[in-house]
């Protein structure tokens, strides 16, 4: 057996006692320390948020979904080899990469030249504007906005429009918010309209509107909107529509 002295076996345990208040404290302290640091930084990327969220990202988390009227067999209007679907996803491309730019996130009914419909569907029109319903309503978005281009016989009417459905009481606002802006960017006179026989309109119950950007059928005005540079003022001002109805 040792033979250890009750003196050795008091100074081991007050050592021992010593080092493990030593070391808790220390611990304890660097604790501290990096709690405050992780506060810190929180406080920082909070404090940037805001003010990205102020200054920048107007429209951060904001899911709004476009639509591009028409494609694939369906060409929508047609005038002097210029479809009318083309123009309408080129124009919503450019819509969505300002509005993702302002911290939107943007979802587009289709990316390409092609319709929704179902491969098998007896009636393919319906089965593509049923399937972009189900889609825009199964989103949740905060706005959807349907682009389209308009289409007389004389060729004579100009201009951009909005048509609503009053299936969403926002609506109606939205599209004076949207007409407000043509009117003001576009050199177009023509009013806002509530109409209720579009199929896809009538169908979402989600808030948004159809925008009729200007007549293809119309020469001079085809030949803006088949330019980037009007195409890209028509996407300047529908994001300005948008962060004004989101913001004020």
């Amino acid at each position: 057996m040792f033979n250890v002295s009750n003196k050795r076996v008091d100074n081991v345990f007050w050592h021992c006692f010593y080092v493990k208040f030593i070391l808790f404290n220390g611990d304890l302290m660097f604790k501290y320390k990096i709690g405050a640091l992780v506060l810190l930084i929180t406080l920082l990327c909070f404090f940037n948020f805001a003010l990205a969220k102020d200054n920048t990202f107007s429209l951060l988390s904001k899911v709004i979904y476009l639509d591009p009227g028409h494609g694939g067999a369906d060409s929508g209007a047609f005038y002097k080899n210029v479809k009318e679907s083309d123009l309408n996803l080129s124009i919503a491309l450019k819509v969505m990469e300002l509005l993702r730019e302002d911290g939107a996130i943007v979802y587009l009914t289709r990316y390409g030249d092609y319709d929704l419909a179902v491969s098998d569907a007896w009636n393919r029109k319906r089965s593509d504007l049923l399937r972009r319903v189900n889609v825009i309503n199964n989103s949740n978005c905060d706005l959807y906005l349907s682009i389209h281009l308009n289409a007389e016989d004389s060729g004579t009417y100009h201009g951009a429009e909005v048509y609503y459905d009053t299936i969403n009481p926002d609506n109606e606002e939205i599209a004076k918010v949207f007409q407000g802006e043509f009117q003001k960017n576009l050199n177009t006179n023509r009013d806002y309209k509530e109409n209720s026989t579009k199929y896809l309109q009538r169908r979402v119950s989600r808030p948004g509107v159809l925008l009729e950007v200007g007549f293809l059928s119309n020469a001079s005005e085809r030949a803006l909107l088949k330019s980037d540079t009007y195409q890209n003022k028509i996407a300047s001002v529908i994001r300005n529509a948008v962060n004004l109805y989101f913001n004020g």
